[in-house]
């Protein structure tokens, strides 16, 4: 697996971690950034590497001049070590890139030969993107949670059993983006071959936390699927990955067709390329492949065990910290941290809105966090206990259900779980400086006084945006002619 670090020294690896922010008063603190299963901060090696790598970037897999041929190899290499990341047979397993996972499961989607009584049996735990871009082409089954959150995997098997050779497609999260559980992905696959059904894995909150092994072809809990994105793995760069058998990629026509999809086009006749060239449309983006795989070597080196056992101890320390809180609510299991689990904890704060709640711990202590439903509305519906009726009625209103999460990354201390502890006591006791009113068209809750941070953004938006510093014009005309 590699060497390990410390966990004390895992932020070292992380760019951004003292920057400060601008809270209410015209201070500034340093940012806690406690929504890293939104997005993480890239990686010191990832922007080392890009930077590095800048100068000599040109088009892939057509252009003769050596940036070109130098761009493709290190493309290539990009793709060699994802697969190698979770142990995918490069023989028989394809890498194919795109934006992110909803792109990479929305292909799959599109792409699998579906017979015309498949039925996709998804769960009650997933991500919208793991649900919704199957209904268009199968009848999909959701097997429900438990009251705590897990899977209820007697469900599972009862489904499996009802429905018989009509499933397809076993679809399920690697770690839930709302609780952080993680269902048993590979017995959950031996259950799925059992039934001659294929499973995907939606690991885009598990690749950066835990170690991934598709297992060989042959094994009866093989992956079949994996699809992950790169900004939730320290490099936000705009990549994401589908892996999967070039069998289903072989054959069938690709979602988008143009450049690089082809072998030959004539007037009347088009015959696509190989996998993964054939889903591959348009030119690639480069800089966000090489990252991607970056961030995978340098996870390795810092050991998927270490993170591991990091993420364990924050939020071991969490749940201490949280169930002193009063009037504090914590969603799923939360009796101890273990290999079921990735480093999320989701709650709520007894009398006060989710959103509120999110919005006083940015504008009042620079922490960052999410409210809402996650993109997971039957799940947070489940764990909130509400029925469709009522659900559907609060969405539509004013009164939109949802919760606060928390989710930690390498970056992440004792102190930040702390800071959040802190805040959470100082609302539960109504402790807050501000006056805070919910946008009608958003449902963001902010302060009804918010110009400090206005100006703090536009002036951050000149920094950014300020033209890069160029030689004087006297200075370059001074230079001799070429060849002199």
């Amino acid at each position: 697996m590699g060497s390990t670090v410390a966990p004390c020294s895992l932020a070292d690896y992380v760019v951004g971690i003292d920057t400060t922010v601008p809270i209410r008063g015209g201070r500034r603190t340093r940012h806690v950034g406690l929504d890293n299963a939104a997005s993480t901060p890239p990686l010191r090696d990832v922007v080392a590497a890009i930077e590095r790598f800048l100068p000599h970037y040109a088009g892939v897999h057509r252009g003769t001049g050596f940036k070109a041929r130098a761009s493709t190899a290190l493309f290539e290499w990009a793709r060699r070590t994802i697969a190698e990341f979770v142990k995918a047979d490069p023989d028989s397993n394809t890498v194919i890139f795109g934006k992110n996972t909803t792109e990479a499961i929305n292909k799959l989607a599109h792409r699998l030969p579906w017979r015309p009584d498949a039925v996709v049996l998804t769960t009650q735990l997933e991500h919208h993107s793991n649900d919704l871009p199957f209904r268009r082409h199968a009848q999909v089954v959701h097997v429900g949670a438990t009251a705590d959150g897990r899977l209820d995997e007697a469900e599972l098997d009862g489904l499996l059993a009802h429905y018989g050779r009509r499933v397809q497609l076993v679809t399920v999260t690697g770690a839930s983006n709302v609780t952080g559980v993680c269902p048993p992905i590979h017995r959950i696959a031996r259950k799925a071959h059992l039934a001659d059904a294929h499973i995907l894995v939606d690991a885009a909150q598990l690749a950066a936390h835990r170690e991934i092994d598709v297992l060989p072809d042959d094994h009866p809990e093989h992956l079949d699927f994996v699809a992950m994105a790169a900004h939730k793995m320290y490099a936000p760069f705009g990549t994401g990955v589908l892996i999967g058998p070039r069998s289903v990629f072989a054959v069938g026509e690709p979602e988008y067709s143009g450049g690089g999809t082809i072998a030959v086009v004539t007037e009347d006749d088009i015959v696509w390329a190989d996998a993964p060239d054939r889903d591959e449309a348009g030119s690639p983006n480069v800089v966000g492949a090489i990252a991607m795989a970056v961030a995978m070597r340098t996870l390795t080196r810092i050991g998927l065990a270490e993170i591991a056992a990091h993420e364990r101890d924050l939020v071991r320390h969490a749940l201490a910290r949280l169930q002193r809180v009063d009037g504090l609510r914590l969603y799923g299991f939360a009796a101890d941290a273990d290999d079921e689990r990735v480093g999320i904890v989701s709650f709520n704060l007894a009398a006060h809105d989710h959103a509120f709640v999110a919005a006083v711990l940015a504008h009042e202590g620079g922490i960052g966090v999410r409210s809402g439903c996650f993109c997971a509305q039957p799940y947070v519906r489940r764990l909130l206990g509400l029925d469709v009726g009522e659900w559907r009625s609060r969405m539509r209103a004013a009164d939109q259900p949802g919760m606060v999460r928390i989710s930690f990354g390498l970056h992440n201390t004792r102190q930040d779980v702390d800071a959040l502890t802190d805040s959470l006591a100082r609302i539960a006791e109504g402790a807050w400086a501000g006056d805070y009113a919910r946008d009608p068209m958003t449902g963001e809750v902010r302060p009804v006084e918010c110009g400090d941070e206005v100006l703090a953004i536009a002036e951050l938006a000149r920094h950014v945006l300020a033209p890069a510093r160029v030689p004087e014009v006297a200075a370059l005309t001074d230079r001799p002619p070429l060849g002199s």
